[in-house]
This record gives structure tokens, C-alpha cells and sequence, in this order.
């Protein structure tokens, strides 16, 4: 039996012939084997194709602020398998996560679990252990299927829905739509953040009851340079510069500061965040929203350093909506200088619609492999290859993601950026190097 909490990971990494297996069957029962009911007072489930994590972040901040306690589940991690879990504020520790695992084995008896499932288990055990007030659970890939949907929330939230994972969730945003709405509960609030959601999320929506909150029709937000959506009150009064107002029928919570994340998103984020919250029906001051606003952090989202006078930003981004978002930020955060961008992507992602997003806002173009990380995995020259004819396509090589930074800066001039994105793997091996050594 492992001791160790890195033993545990390469225990459970083994335990299923397939990494991925969506069903709710094998977890649902070893649930019930553990007791398992719900994990907290209240729960908030996350899903979306982008945006889940700083969501997840802005709740937990915002629950924290006002004074409840909370545990917040999500993944991947970056640099430990701690971050997945946390608690109050804080990642489990090793001892925390082996008692789960441990119950965990003790009760799954001849069901085969995967790495995910072992995770999800873990966190409601820990969490049931724990007395929360709130636990919030993002979802790991679509939702209906998802580990995380065997606890009933009381609130669901779905950020955003685009293409990515075709290969389990289907090839169009409507079909994608569908299994994201998997997550929505009859009778229960489902707040969208999209101001156009898929068809596809509003028909099972209605099908079941539930009653949906939108941005840009149930909830607002807008800026002194103008509405962050298609709201544009003739009788509000206008944020002051450097702040904003999220609004709803009844109700309007006025000169909120800025988010601590930095892309044009996490207004929108926090704003869906504040409405999941709303929806709990619990009392949410307007002081506990603006220090959770404030406060509210994630590694790898626009994640800035300094080497000499360079800036490095990390980002996660790894799809076309996300490479979107980050030229929307670089249109709205110029630098002085040129932008070099050290891309790195799995093998099932749409990299040239990566590419395409991006294209206009990008000076140089550093491509680097990803060939240790699993079978999804693949070298600088196949991802190259896959690159062919784009403005990445002649971009330098560089067998890893190390190796890339250390060109681009070398390349820079004072006053330069480098942007590092393409892949949870590609921030973790850039902020194992900037930040410290993974664990």
C-alpha cells in the first residue's frame, strides 16, 4: 500500500487502462461505499470551456470575505497536486490527501477508478470531513459525465462554451452546449456567463426547470469606459475610473475595484461569480464583493515576471477562445517594445486556430515540444509540422519549454515581452522555472 503522497499519485495514475473514462457509474458507487452525501451547506459546480478556474477563484474569495468557510476543488494543478484541494484558503496537505486515498482504496474494492475520479473522491471526502459552508467544484472535462456531477449543486455555472475536447464532448458548440448543461439541477438557479449561450444550454435549461440567470439580461456589469456587456442604463450612475458596477433587477453593487487578474475576462468572470453567489440566497455585503474582487488570484493567468527590464507573462490558454482573449489583452496592455510568444500545445488541440487568433499581435514565434508529458504529447518538430503555412509555422524550435524561454529572452530587447501559453503543461514548465522547482 503507498505511504507518500507521490507514491499515492503513481499508485492512482495505474488503477485504469484508459486516463479518461466519463461515466458516473464507478464513482457514484464507491461514493455511496464512503458515505459520501454532500460535501457542504451550500454547493456552486463550475463548468465552461474557459473562464471555469478564475470563476471558481472569485467565489472562493468573495465566500471567503464574507466571512464562510470554504473549500474550492479544481484542476489540473500546475506545480503541486496539493493545489487541487484547498480548504480555508489553504492546498491540502500530504497527510490530508493520503487519509483520503487510503479511505478512498479502502471502499472502491474491484472498481476501477481513473486519476480524476480518485482526485474528485478525495476532495468531497476531505470536504465532508471539514464542515463547510461551501464547497465549490469545477469541472474537470464537459460535465454531464463528469466525476463532479454526482453531487447535486445548488447553483450550477457555466462560463463559456466553444470547441475543445471534440473528441468526447462532440464536434459542434452545440452539442459541447449540451454537455455542459449536464450539470444544471431542476428547480435550481443556473447561472450562464455567456450573453448568447449554445440553444443547445437553454432547451435543457427549460426542459428541466431550471431557472437561468444571464449575463447581459439577469445580471450586468459596465465600466467608466462603458458597459461590459449589452446593458447601458440611462439612469445609473457611471463607475468611477478604475472601477465598475455589477447590476441586477433590484440591486446594484457599485465602485467595485478592478480585478486583480488582468485579462478583459475577469470582469465578466467575477461578475458571474457575484450572480452564482446571489442566487445561493445568502446574505453577500458589498464589502465581502469587493475584497473578494481585490484579492482574488490564479497562478498561470496572466501570471507577470520581470528578467532585467523583460516582461514574461504565463498563461494557460490553450484553445481558440482563450488565444482570443489573450489578443484582446495585448491590444489593451501594449508594450513598448516587441512580443515574443513561446507556444507549446498537446496533440489534440486546434493550434493553427491558436495561431490565427493570435497572429496580428505577435512578433517573433518560439515553438517548443511537449514530448514528456503523456501520449497527448508530441515533439517540436510534429508540433512545427502542424504549424506549417501559419505565421508560427517558421517560428524558432526548441526541444522544451525551458529551452524556448531561455531563447526568447536571450532574442528580446529592453522593453520586449514574452507571451508563454499553449498548454496547462506549457505554464507549469515555465512557472517550474521562473517560480521554483515543481513538486
Amino acid at each position: 500500500m503507498p505511504k507518500t503522497l507521490p507514491e499515492w499519485l503513481d499508485y492512482i495514475e495505474r488503477q485504469h487502462p484508459k486516463s479518461i473514462d466519463m461515466g458516473l457509474e464507478r464513482v457514484r458507487a464507491v461514493a455511496a461505499r464512503l458515505g459520501l452525501k454532500k460535501p457542504a451547506k451550500k454547493v456552486i459546480t463550475v463548468g465552461g470551456t474557459n473562464g471555469k478556474g478564475s470563476t471558481v477563484a472569485f467565489i472562493e474569495a468573495i465566500a471567503r470575505a464574507a466571512g464562510w468557510k470554504v473549500g474550492a476543488y479544481t484542476s489540473p494543478h500546475l506545480l503541486a497536486y496539493n493545489e487541487r484541494v484547498r480548504i480555508d484558503g489553504l492546498d491540502a496537505d500530504d497527510a490530508a490527501l493520503v487519509a483520503a486515498f487510503a479511505a478512498i482504496e479502502a471502499a472502491r474494492g474491484d472498481t476501477p477508478l481513473t486519476y480524476f475520479e480518485y482526485g474528485t473522491l478525495a476532495a468531497l471526502w476531505l470536504f465532508a470531513h471539514s464542515k463547510l459552508d461551501l464547497a465549490i467544484l469545477e469541472v474537470g472535462l464537459g460535465g454531464r459525465l463528469d466525476a463532479t456531477n454526482l453531487v447535486d449543486p445548488d447553483v450550477a455555472v457555466i462560463t463559456t462554451v466553444d470547441l475543445d475536447h471534440q473528441d468526447y464532448l462532440g464536434d459542434d458548440i452545440e452539442a459541447i452546449g449540451f454537455e455542459k448543461a449536464g450539470i444544471a439541477r431542476a428547480w435550481k438557479p443556473l447561472v450562464l456567463g455567456d450573453d448568447d449561450p449554445p440553444a443547445s444550454v437553454l432547451r435543457h435549461a427549460y426542459a428541466i426547470g431550471a431557472n437561468t440567470l444571464r449575463a447581459g439580461c439577469d445580471f450586468f456589469f459596465d465600466t467608466a469606459d462603458g458597459p461590459g456587456n449589452r446593458f447601458s442604463p440611462t439612469d445609473a450612475t457611471p463607475p468611477a475610473a478604475g472601477h465598475w458596477t455589477w447590476r441586477e433587477t433590484r440591486r446594484a453593487l457599485q465602485d467595485l475595484p478592478l480585478p486583480r487578474l488582468a485579462a478583459p475576462a475577469q470582469l465578466r468572470n467575477a461578475a458571474t461569480a457575484i450572480a452564482a453567489l446571489r442566487a445561493l440566497g445568502k446574505a453577500l455585503p458589498t464589502t465581502a464583493v469587493a475584497a473578494g474582487v481585490a484579492q482574488a488570484h490564479m497562478r498561470g493567468r496572466l501570471q507577470r515576471f520581470m528578467r532585467k527590464d523583460v516582461e514574461v507573462v504565463v498563461d494557460v490558454g490553450h484553445n481558440p477562445q482563450a488565444a482570443r482573449e489573450l489578443a484582446r489583452w495585448l491590444a489593451t496592455a501594449p508594450t513598448t517594445g516587441r512580443t515574443h510568444a513561446v507556444f507549446a500545445a498537446l496533440g489534440d488541440k486546434d493550434v493553427r486556430g491558436v495561431v490565427e487568433a493570435l497572429a496580428g499581435r505577435i512578433d517573433a514565434w518560439h515553438l517548443a515540444g511537449l514530448a514528456e508529458h503523456g501520449p497527448r504529447g508530441v515533439d517540436v518538430d510534429a508540433f512545427a509540422a502542424r504549424l506549417a503555412g501559419t505565421a508560427a509555422g517558421d517560428g524558432a524550435r526548441h526541444a522544451t519549454v525551458e529551452r524556448a524561454i531561455h531563447a526568447a529572452l536571450e532574442q528580446a530587447a529592453a522593453g520586449d515581452r514574452v507571451l508563454v501559453f499553449g498548454s496547462f503543461h506549457t505554464a507549469a514548465d515555465a512557472l517550474a522555472g521562473l517560480e521554483g522547482a515543481r513538486s
